[in-house]
């Protein structure tokens, strides 16, 4: 199995919450990799950015979109715990849990409209979300800089063999590696 998207999260993650007691993060992140039986090494992928593992980063969004909506509050740092709310959608049964499910709850909607107004602000429309904006933005830079890397190789291919050379030995020197150009 992958791991699960961060919306696929959210109703194991209530669920998990739903003795009402207070729980430490760690454990719930735990707690929703065993849910969805994660292998070891899934457990431990991290994000492109080595700062995060994947898993944590869409237990952590599922958990801000569910305290957005007040289904789940932070009483401290850390630490999560269901609300009554939380409890009354529990009640329901509910085969899934998502974005969409959330904009019932009028704090869901005053979160998105404030999101939305920033966005317009900048002029980007937000993207249909199934990845975390972590996940967006780093997948993001991987795109740009292996298209530099392409568009760099592709014009340094096209120059003479002279020109290469020249480059090679600009570069081990601006590294520092070896003397310095005759020309300095």
């Amino acid at each position: 199995m992958s791991i699960p998207d961060f919306q696929s999260v959210m109703l194991p993650l209530l669920q998990i919450l739903g003795d009402c007691q207070d729980h430490v993060m760690r454990d719930v992140q735990n707690a929703v990799a065993d849910k969805f039986k994660l292998t070891e090494e899934e457990r431990k992928e991290m994000l492109p950015s080595g700062q995060t593992t994947v898993i944590a980063n869409r237990v952590g969004w599922a958990k801000t979109h569910l305290k957005n909506a007040g289904v789940l509050e932070q009483p401290k740092r850390g630490v999560v715990r269901i609300t009554d709310t939380g409890q009354g959608v529990l009640a329901e049964h509910p085969d899934s849990i998502n974005m969409q499910y959330l904009e019932k709850f009028p704090a869901y909607l005053a979160f998105r409209d404030k999101k939305q107004e920033h966005e317009d602000d900048g002029g980007i429309a937000p993207p249909v979300e199934t990845q975390t904006p972590e996940e967006l933005l780093e997948n993001g830079y991987k795109t740009l800089r292996e298209a530099l890397a392409a568009e760099l190789l592709d014009q340094v291919m096209k120059c003479s063999p002279g020109f290469f050379e020249r480059l090679v030995v600009e570069l081990l020197v601006a590294m520092g590696y070896g003397g310095c150009k005759p020309d300095d």
